[in-house]
């Protein structure tokens, strides 16, 4: 587990959190016509603003164990900053965080989301240098202390974490990060932070980031999605079956850069009279070191973030590919991005039951720009 890797903990902390439905999300129904809309807070709490004490930005002091798990004691210190913001109405929040120390430079980006049905939280992150999305460290808040639980390889083999935030106030938080290897019987911390709120946020975020380094190829392929959209979609209701019925719905999306360009997050709401209400977020993740992006989807109903579609764009035109099931059956997924280089770009995803030999398309996105882009579309 490298540096940044051992970063996923606090990077969560007082950091980062978010995406548009590649496989499932794009293929389920998340189309209940009581689901709330963005902009409308529930009428039961339901631990859903477990996290607003984190939103804003922060002044981090880090201390990491070297060696976890060896019986080491030499630690090494970190300084940084973090901002967080909110997304889904408080029900998700995505961050950006920067800190260097003796040991090097972390940079991450961290989502969490809220799943309504299990009252628990699912955090996820990634680091500046590989653009791939970790899997959820999940739990809850009881009493003002939160407890997060994953499983992940260590040194070639499995042991349990435990990521922890407790003393919260309004201008400070504190996040441990501890490792076992003995089934939870014993934990060994290995990760501290204490984030201090920056009182002057206004002046503190314009210097607080640093910009990206020289931009690889590929980039800000994804540029063109930056701004608000109106969206008609058609949907193909029983893919892969046969059947030619589709439904209609029409939304609308709202596309913000983070990372300064090397990725980006989309709150995605349409509505359909015969079909109900799709609310979903798209996390795009530039990877440098290959040159392509994955896009990660999450939907309102679950706030659970789906396996990565990943490819890139060649001549304007853009293809992704996963992997999935459907009816307890190995699929292939394809998105196609085309007409970027307009004011009405172009979606399409399609199914493949047969090793990719033939395609069926399910769902078509058009997208056409607001002319004055306003945060007020969602």
């Amino acid at each position: 587990m490298n540096v940044l890797k051992q970063a996923q903990a606090y990077l969560l902390v007082c950091s980062l959190a978010v995406v548009l439905q590649p496989v499932r999300g794009l293929t389920q129904q998340n189309s209940d016509a009581s689901t709330t809309s963005l902009g409308h807070t529930p009428a039961e709490h339901d631990a859903q603003r477990d996290f607003d004490f984190s939103l804003g930005i922060w002044k981090t002091h880090i201390s990491r164990r070297l060696h976890p798990l060896t019986g080491s004691n030499t630690w090494v210190e970190y300084e940084g900053t973090s901002v967080v913001r909110k997304i889904w109405n408080g029900r998700g929040s995505l961050g950006e965080t920067e800190a260097d120390g003796p040991a090097g430079h972390l940079e991450a980006l961290s989502l969490r989301l809220y799943n309504p049905g299990a009252r628990q939280w699912n955090l996820t992150y990634a680091n500046g240098k590989g653009g791939t999305l970790s899997l959820p460290t999940i739990g809850e808040f009881k009493n003002g202390r939160g407890e997060f639980f994953d499983t992940e390889p260590f040194n070639g083999r499995s042991i349990l974490v435990r990521n922890v935030w407790s003393d919260i106030t309004p201008n400070s938080c504190h996040f441990e990060q501890a490792f076992s290897d003995d089934g939870g019987k014993t934990w060994e911390v290995n990760w501290n932070a204490t984030d201090t709120r920056v009182i002057n946020e206004s002046a503190a975020e314009k210097t607080t980031l640093q910009p990206a380094p020289a931009e690889p190829d590929g980039q800000r392929d994804f540029d063109f999605e930056l701004g608000s959209w109106k969206i008609h979609l058609k949907r193909l209701l029983h893919p892969l079956t046969g059947s030619t019925t589709w439904v209609e719905f029409d939304g609308t999306s709202v596309t913000r850069k983070v990372w300064d360009g090397r990725a980006q997050v989309e709150e995605f709401e349409t509505d359909s009279p015969a079909a109900g209400h799709i609310e979903g977020l798209t996390l795009r993740l530039y990877n440098p070191q290959t040159h392509q992006w994955g896009l990660y989807w999450a939907n309102s109903k679950d706030g659970t973030v789906v396996a990565p579609q990943t490819g890139q764009f060649k001549n304007g035109h853009g293809e992704f590919f996963g992997q999935d099931t459907l009816n307890d059956k190995p699929i292939f997924i394809r998105f196609v991005w085309s007409d970027t280089t307009t004011n009405s770009p172009h979606f399409e995803q399609s199914f493949s039951d047969d090793g990719g030999k033939t395609w069926e398309v399910n769902w078509i996105t058009d997208q056409t720009r607001v002319a004055y882009e306003s945060d007020k579309a969602h």
